[in-house]
């Protein structure tokens, strides 16, 4: 089977320009991040102002007897008046730096999209037969499914904590992991290829975003809204808040358990027919069990009584490394069955 070299050059191009395209998007995630600190500021010196003022009213008004109300003293209010008008200029300001971040990343997804098919037109077959294309998709899926929550959420403080990792993924895996255009082993050359891979690349991939969601609950747990301390607290200032972030790590975990595990149930029945025996315990196999034993018991311990959100919290970021893992070290250092990364 021949190679299309040209449209697996328009891959490895458009991949690399989505790769530019995050990064930028990153700085003007950073830009707006950065803005946040101040509008929060501002919003939080206004409303410890108005309770301040507001004690202060009840003070002189039981002192007065509760005829009246007076005006609070004057050492009760704030040394800088908050002025509505230079509020709305920065959270406007910060919006515009919103709004192009946005529009940024669905410029990178879509090119990230053209990424995959056109690999997939230039090797001629499902763009799923080693490490590279496993990463060209997961770090795909991901970019999509995060843009579509986080534009309906209008969750934009978490565009820096998500588009760092993918970048660094997409880094390696267009320097390390990257692998030109060519046919599989005939081991890989089935109908069940795209069937299988998929199913546990999706759900993988999404299990990563509510990893990721879960990492940032457990920080926002540590440093809670209006009591952040430190340089750490000073970086989870912009987040969500611990409930929402750990809701969202919650349904999205829903997804990956089924996707996941019906991906593995193929595999068991493509090695069926592959090699006569449905499960070896090869170390992917394994690896891969054990992740989806996790995802399951993440679910069963958050909705469990008794189990704290964080415990359970930290069984997801566990799932989140192993799944790392055997992407990575599995894929590419044990040898097994599928040692399909093309680097052995």
């Amino acid at each position: 089977m021949l190679v299309n070299s040209t449209m697996a050059d328009l891959s490895d191009l458009t991949f690399r320009t989505a790769f530019v395209i995050y990064i930028v998007a990153m700085l003007m995630s950073c830009i707006y991040y950065g803005r946040m600190f101040g509008i929060i500021d501002m919003r939080r010196a206004h409303e410890a102002a108005q309770k301040r003022a507001a004690r202060a009213e009840q003070k002189v008004a039981v002192a007065g007897g509760g005829s009246e109300l007076v005006d609070a003293p004057a050492a009760d209010t704030p040394e800088t008046p908050f002025d509505p008008v230079e509020y709305d200029n920065r959270v406007r300001g910060a919006r515009k730096w919103a709004g192009m971040t946005q529009s940024l990343v669905w410029l990178g997804v879509l090119l990230h999209i053209v990424a995959v098919v056109t690999r997939g037109f230039g090797a001629k077959r499902f763009p799923l037969g080693n490490l590279y294309e496993y990463i060209l998709m997961m770090t795909a899926v991901i970019m999509v499914v995060a843009a579509a929550v986080i534009q309906r959420k209008k969750w934009y403080s978490v565009y820096p904590w998500l588009l760092a990792p993918m970048i660094v993924a997409m880094y390696l895996n267009s320097t390390v992991f990257h692998i030109k255009a060519a046919p599989v082993v005939p081991a890989l050359q089935s109908y069940w290829l795209p069937v299988h891979v998929s199913s546990v690349s999706i759900g993988a991939s999404i299990g990563i975003v509510s990893g990721i969601f879960s990492l940032l609950y457990l920080l926002r747990m540590w440093q809670p809204r209006g009591e952040e301390r430190g340089f750490f607290g000073a970086l989870a200032k912009p987040l969500p808040a611990a409930k929402t972030l750990d809701q969202l790590a919650y349904k999205t975990a829903i997804i990956t358990l089924p996707l996941f595990g019906i991906g593995i149930m193929l595999g068991a029945i493509w090695a069926e027919v592959a090699w006569s025996r449905p499960w070896g315990w090869d170390a992917k196999e394994t690896v891969s069990l054990i992740t989806w034993v996790l995802y399951a018991a993440y679910l069963h311990a958050r909705a469990t009584a008794g189990w704290k959100n964080a415990k359970a919290a930290w069984i997801n970021v566990f799932a989140l490394g192993v799944t790392i893992f055997n992407m990575t070290y599995v894929n590419t250092v044990i040898a097994g069955l599928h040692s399909y990364a093309g680097l052995n």
